[in-house]
Formats: structure tokens, C-alpha cells, sequence
């Protein structure tokens, strides 16, 4: 199993519909796969009240550590 040190960040970029209208997100995390960061923001986005079905992601990216603009994941990334 990796270790947590060796974590990415990846940017996740897509939109949802909800009340006939379209909300575009982007939002930054650390996982060791792609794969990993699609299922952590698919789960947290899900917990609102959507369906996956109702999701579309546009772009997964992987960001360096300066990029992102969540404080808690670039004091992690420091270590």
C-alpha cells in the first residue's frame, strides 16, 4: 500500500442540474489514482441530495501543490 506522502492532487471540474438549473463546480483533492479523486467528489456531491446520474465531469487533472487554493490541502502537501 502507498503512503499518504505519496498523494496527488488532482482538480475535478464538471456540472450538475438541479431545479432546472446548471451549477458548474471545481473542486481539489488528494488521492493516489484519478480514480480515487472522482469517487471522493462524486461521494461528497452525492451526500447533498443528487444522483450520480445527474453529475457530468468535464475534466480530472493532476495540480501541483501551489495551484490549488484549499489552504487544509496545501499544508498537507507540504509535509
Amino acid at each position: 500500500m502507498k503512503a499518504l506522502s505519496e498523494a496527488k492532487i488532482f482538480r475535478v471540474i464538471g456540472e450538475y442540474s438541479r431545479n432546472r438549473q446548471k451549477y458548474l463546480f471545481r473542486k481539489d483533492v488528494r488521492a493516489l489514482k484519478k480514480e480515487d479523486a472522482l469517487e471522493k467528489v462524486l461521494s461528497q456531491i452525492t451526500s447533498t441530495g443528487l444522483y450520480r446520474r445527474q453529475i457530468i465531469i468535464k475534466d480530472i487533472k493532476e495540480i501541483s501543490a501551489e495551484e490549488t487554493s484549499d489552504m487544509i490541502i496545501r499544508q498537507l502537501s507540504a509535509d
